[in-house]
């Protein structure tokens, strides 16, 4: 560490969400030296604890969104464990929630609530549709926002049905919105003195994602169809097969044309004038991808990447997940790591992806115990004596 502070040292977020999208958000936050604390259902916990595939009696789904959190219980259905939220959201920089609209107003535990108490309070609200409109009532998970959002309709091979890509990319990209938005209203808080309410939508997250297609409509009137591993402005660049039946992705600018002609042999083709920018070759697509997938399936694909790189070709294996956390270029980087766990033992996790200079990097902490910190936060943050935590927790508040 060497005396090092991390960049989020002294934040304090108060986290009552569960499941992916916001619990990846702190994750992210902690890891940067947030204290995160994360309040739970006693007894049951974010439902994520129960979400396969488990190790022994623990969740590696809990685990890859959880770590280097403090884990708090608190009933929301008694005043009493409403009353440890206020006093814990009184102290706080942040508190995140996820609950569907209109739920901690009638707990008490909305924005309006608990800025009273806390006028520098960063307060998140992440909803499937936002606070507003139509649909804000409505109920979503992470494939009907990729659905209705767009991501879904450009997904799939060609002349297929929609495909949704193999991880929750709404839940995950929502999770770096929130990120964003929190260390935002801090800066923004700096400055103004006041902190405020975010009113995030997972929807309008997937909408804001549209980018290149969305620009491709405004320019064009075009509505882009599903073109699989292929894109619709850029030839070339997809998948190819090779001649071991891996697959290798290639992707092209036009400086990179001519040396891909020549490593393929495919004189012809790069001495076409027709050819020479990436225009004319979105124009000739059809012809331009039957070249080049003939030549590339003469080739095995080790050879072929390595070929790339000599010539300053841009290409890059399709590696599975196992591929990928072998690869030795990941593991130089330090992207493979582990925690200790006290039910499971040493168990594998993915680093922030950050190297600072100026900064402590960020650690891999290890998730939370169901209720581990409940007595040391309610002790050291709000000054409860034993007795009074007993009675809480005969009372079923904690």
């Amino acid at each position: 560490m060497n005396g090092l502070v991390k960049p989020l040292t002294g934040v304090t977020i108060v986290e009552l969400a569960r499941v992916l999208a916001c619990p990846f958000a702190d994750m992210i936050l902690a890891e940067l030296g947030a204290s995160v604390i994360k309040i739970e259902q006693p007894g049951a916990g974010d439902e994520t604890r129960s979400f396969e595939p488990m190790v022994g009696e623990q969740s590696a789904y809990y685990f890859a969104c959880n770590r280097s959190k403090q884990s708090v219980t608190a009933n929301l259905k008694t005043e009493a464990g409403r009353q440890v939220v206020r006093e814990l959201a009184a102290r706080a920089d942040v508190v995140l929630e996820n609950f569907p609209v209109g739920t901690l107003a009638r707990y008490g535990l909305d924005y309006a609530a608990l800025r009273e108490a806390n006028p520098r309070l960063v307060y998140v609200s992440c909803t499937g549709f936002g606070q507003t409109g139509p649909y804000a009532k409505r109920k979503g998970y992470d494939t009907v926002f990729q659905a209705m959002g767009g991501l879904m309709s450009l997904t799939g091979e060609r002349g297929g049905g929609p495909v949704k890509p193999g991880l929750p990319i709404a839940d995950l990209s929502s999770g770096l919105w929130i990120a964003i938005a929190i260390l935002s209203a801090l800066h923004g808080r700096t400055a103004s003195g006041a902190g405020c309410h975010v009113d995030f939508s997972m929807l309008d997250g997937q909408v804001s994602l549209l980018t290149l297609a969305a620009g491709r409509f405004f320019a064009l009137g075009e509505v882009p169809p599903r073109l699989g591993t292929e894109h619709p402005g850029r030839v070339p660049s997809a998948t190819f097969v090779c001649e071991d039946g891996a697959f290798v992705h290639i992707t092209c600018s036009d400086q990179h044309w001519q040396p891909l002609c020549t490593l393929l042999k495919l004189d012809a083709l790069g001495a076409d004038p027709q050819l020479t920018s990436n225009a004319g070759r979105v124009e000739h697509r059809e012809r331009v991808m039957s070249a080049l997938s003939g030549a590339i399936a003469r080739w095995p694909r080790r050879a072929l990447c390595d070929a790339c790189d000599a010539a300053g070709v841009p290409a890059g294996p399709i590696n599975h997940v196992d591929e990928v956390l072998r690869d030795p270029h990941v593991l130089a980087r330090g992207m493979v790591g582990e925690f200790e766990h006290p039910t499971v033992g040493t168990f594998g996790a993915l680093p922030l992806p950050f190297k600072f200079d100026g900064f402590a990097d960020p650690q891999l902490g290890r998730p939370p115990l169901l209720g581990e910190h409940t007595d040391q936060v309610l002790r050291e943050r709000l000054g409860y004596d034993d007795a009074r935590i007993d009675r809480l927790r005969r009372d079923g508040a904690i």
